[in-house]
């Protein structure tokens, strides 16, 4: 059976984004390889084996184009409320808690936030399949 490792996005500015992601998911820098063309950073905490890979293109200075294409990554945090608190107060803007029922029963709380090259971002409440 196949595991989930890592998620990889292209990113512009790798200390600008290792400290967005350290800052709103406690990820460190797990490893970073550099190539004559461009660096990975492989981002991780002790919290999941699944990593996020920041790909890191030299010399290239305009931003990613997104498009249609990109969904999100999601993480789950046990405690939604003073998580979207805590980013808020750190600057990094979430979104609204959105509360996302289906005939009467609550699937998820929920709410978006964007990394510095506008990659979108779930936090989900931990609880029923969202662990």
């Amino acid at each position: 059976m196949a595991k989930a490792i890592h998620t990889m996005i292209r990113v512009l500015d790798e200390i600008r984004s290792i400290d967005f992601y350290n800052k709103a998911f406690g990820l460190d820098v797990a490893q970073r390889l550099d190539f004559e063309t461009f660096t990975l950073v492989y981002l991780s905490n002790a919290d999941t084996p699944f990593e996020v890979e920041l790909t890191v293109n030299k010399g290239r200075q305009e931003p990613y184009a997104l498009g249609d294409g990109y969904g999100h990554l999601a993480v789950s945090v046990a405690d939604l409320d003073s998580e979207h608190d805590r980013l808020g107060a750190l600057g990094l803007n979430p979104k609204k808690i959105v509360e996302f029922d289906r005939d009467g029963s609550l699937i998820a709380r929920f709410f978006f936030i964007e990394d510095p090259d506008g990659y979108k971002i779930e936090v989900l409440q931990r609880g029923g399949r969202f662990q």
